[in-house]
């Protein structure tokens, strides 16, 4: 059998040994989703997801504080959020609202203080009257309901497709949802995800386009991302 000339040898082990830094470079550079967004491990079954958010929720310290001295500085914020919202005619008056994760209400509160009377929250545990019970992963409520939809707390979505599914089949045709996440710094023990990038939300608003991004200071969180539902948006099947 021939040999291979000692040139070619050469060029045939050199790439052979590239390989490996090769394949690190093409990964590096795909910057595939799960580094954009990762869900955080140790959620065994959804039951003791959902129990270790309420763990949160029903803390009594937190619910005091929720409730006294955040109470007044929190609805300041948000009303300041809000109100410029307003300015850019992306919120109204006559707007039709629902605060995802709401706990306590503050931002509903926030929004009915600013003249948008027409507002209500979702959380696991009710808060009447400001807030209903329900699951973002599952919200109770009909198609297109709502004309602006308002979270904070994008970063406890165990499954954030469906977190987002959820808001864009409530959503009317047009209607906003302003989300307020957090991507410099590392969100709270109580999160599902950690989310690096702006670039994953706009893939997963799949139904929507993104309005505007900012950075903010609400509450630990950095950034926020404006999407509007798209009026020729076609109905996706989501299980």
């Amino acid at each position: 059998m021939k040999q291979p000339k000692p040139i070619l040898k050469y060029v045939l082990v050199s790439i052979f040994l590239s390989l490996p830094l090769i394949l690190f470079f093409f990964i590096q550079l795909r910057k595939p989703e799960k580094e954009l967004i990762r869900i955080r491990p140790g959620y065994t079954s959804y039951d003791y997801y959902i129990q270790r958010q309420l763990n949160k929720t029903l803390n009594p310290r937190l619910r005091t504080i929720w409730m006294t001295r955040d109470w007044d500085r929190k609805i300041k914020v948000f009303s300041r959020f809000f109100q410029d919202l307003k300015r850019q005619g992306l919120l109204s008056n006559d707007s039709k609202c629902l605060c995802v994760g709401a706990r306590v209400g503050q931002e509903v509160e926030a929004l009915k203080r600013v003249g948008v009377n027409d507002s209500v929250g979702m959380d696991l545990v009710p808060y009447p009257p400001l807030v209903v019970k329900g699951d973002f992963h599952h919200q109770p409520f009909d198609d297109e309901t709502f004309d602006f939809e308002f979270s904070n707390v994008f970063d406890h979505a165990l499954y954030p497709d469906k977190f987002v599914g959820e808001i864009e089949r409530t959503l009317r045709l047009g209607g906003l949802c302003v989300l307020h996440v957090a991507l410099s710094t590392r969100s709270d023990k109580y999160s599902a995800n950690d989310l690096y990038s702006v670039e994953a939300l706009v893939k997963l608003f799949r139904r929507s386009e993104v309005v505007h991004v900012r950075n903010v200071d609400g509450f630990g969180l950095d950034t926020e991302v404006v999407f509007r539902k798209k009026r020729d948006s076609s109905i996706l099947v989501r299980s």
